[in-house]
């Protein structure tokens, strides 16, 4: 395969000793999805003039976000390397530091695939041990690969119908488990439900299952089996994991609420193993979404802490919840602590990121046509900065807020002040979102929608 590679040049200067290096092994950083790393990653508001970005062409658009693990053994010697699924099940390992191709894994269902309308959004994430990569591709299998050479240890299917189920949101690793959440493609075709599968990490057994509709059927269902259709589970973050304790925590997307065996537009807490309700809420206007197509599952629940969630929606609101008051199987209809808008008002589709600072906790969250800042006091989000620029899901690092405009360029801003620092160039692109680790930032160009075999990873590094 050729490794195609662009460079621009913005300023070069030495590269000054980086602080304390990191891996990035998942969507968001860290299980909890918080996007703020709570050490430093060798950037700082100085360096960002002195980064230069090269353009590395891929064999597919990664409408999603890279992870990443420092001193990788792959081919038997150690990389700094990035690693990206593409929208038609293509995963590869890239070198940090030339950009060079380390290896390519591509599905079987590939050529049958490529071009057509069954994508994945879904990125990847890697095992505690640092060994394995887990993936997803749109024939609605997940893949252990090993770093090493991208070889498949094992394959698993979590749908029985991958025409019409889709593996959107990012996968998740916890104590030896493999978290994954399927939806259904635009247009809402039936059947389709969301469901959180299960796999041990070791053997690729499908190990539990819990589906938001008929949720009293612990297995993996036939769709055309389920009187009811929809429910995706597809918001930016996917499954949340409570590191402490290891719940999990979804919101689902526009389906029938019950609130017995139906948890369409939901917030649902479940146990680690997904066969127990513990939480659960949905709005008091719950039909009201549903025929409206007002998701309020579009984005996954926030952990604020002292038993507080956050959570956006198409009907652009973002509620904070009082989780104390939602416990229980009992279903728990309206009832929330406070509210605020979403930054332009428009429809929240991204994950936020949260960041706690000297006992103060932060929120960040981008739409289609701003950026805003607010913090946790009481059960409520108090405003403390907004600009009118557009956003996909933000990440904090170093003191720095990155967020990716999917009109075209990487925004930087001072966290606490939402003073602009720079603005990177990059093309356009759709969920796409930034990593940063080792003084350097990863960040995919390209929008799935567009049925393209080929794509663009931006990555951002100090000269050495």
């Amino acid at each position: 395969m050729r490794n195609r590679v662009l460079i621009t040049v913005f300023i070069l200067v030495g590269m000054c000793p980086l602080a304390e290096a990191q891996d990035w092994p998942t969507f968001g950083w860290d299980v909890g999805r918080s996007s703020a790393p709570d050490v430093e990653t060798g950037l700082s508001a100085e360096r960002i003039g002195s980064l230069f970005r090269q353009q590395v062409v891929l064999d597919g658009t990664v409408d999603g976000s890279a992870v990443y693990l420092r001193g990788a053994t792959i081919a038997g010697s150690p990389h700094d390397a990035f690693f990206v699924t593409t929208t038609y099940g293509k995963t590869l390992a890239l070198d940090a530091d030339s950009g060079a191709i380390l290896w390519e894994y591509t599905p079987a269902s590939y050529e049958s695939l490529k071009a057509t309308s069954r994508i994945t959004n879904a990125t990847p994430v890697a095992d505690d041990d640092r060994k394995f990569i887990y993936a997803a591709a749109p024939d609605g299998m997940i893949r252990k690969l090993a770093v090493a050479d991208g070889r498949v240890v094992w394959a698993t299917a979590i749908t029985r119908l991958p025409e019409r189920e889709k593996i959107a949101s990012p996968l998740s690793f916890f104590h030896g488990r493999v978290f994954a959440a399927t939806d259904g493609y635009i247009g809402d075709a039936p059947p389709y439900q969301g469901h959180v599968a299960i796999m041990d990490a070791a053997t690729g057994s499908l190990l539990h299952v819990w589906n938001s509709l008929s949720s009293d059927r612990n297995e993996l269902l036939d769709p055309s089996s389920v009187p009811q259709s929809d429910s995706g589970i597809w918001g930016r973050a996917g499954v949340v994991i409570d590191s402490a304790n290891g719940d999990l925590y979804i919101a689902t997307g526009n389906g029938a609420w019950d609130g017995s065996v139906n948890w369409g537009d939901a917030v649902i807490e479940l146990d680690p193993d997904a066969t127990r309700i513990l939480g659960n809420y949905t709005p008091d206007n719950t039909e009201v979404l549903n025929e409206q197509d007002q998701d309020l599952g579009s984005t996954s629940p926030v952990l604020l802490g002292n038993g507080l969630i956050a959570q956006g929606g198409k009907d652009r609101i973002i509620r904070v919840l009082d989780w104390h008051t939602m416990s229980g199987a009992a279903p728990h209809r309206a009832g929330e602590a406070s509210k605020v808008p979403t930054p332009s008002g428009n429809r929240l589709f991204t994950a936020p990121a949260l960041l706690k600072m000297s006992g103060t906790t932060w929120m960040f969250a981008a739409d289609g046509g701003a950026t805003s800042a607010w913090t946790v006091a009481g059960a409520s989000l108090q405003p403390r900065w907004r600009t009118d620029r557009a956003g996909t899901s933000p990440v904090v690092a170093d003191g720095m807020l990155f967020v990716y405009d999917p009109n075209g360029g990487l925004n930087i801003y001072e966290a606490t002040s939402g003073r602009r620092i720079a603005t990177l160039p990059c093309g356009a692109g759709h969920w796409n979102s930034p990593i940063i680790a080792d003084g350097r930032i990863a960040l995919p160009e390209g929008n799935a929608n567009a049925h393209q075999t080929n794509g663009i990873l931006d990555i951002w590094r100090l000269r050495k």
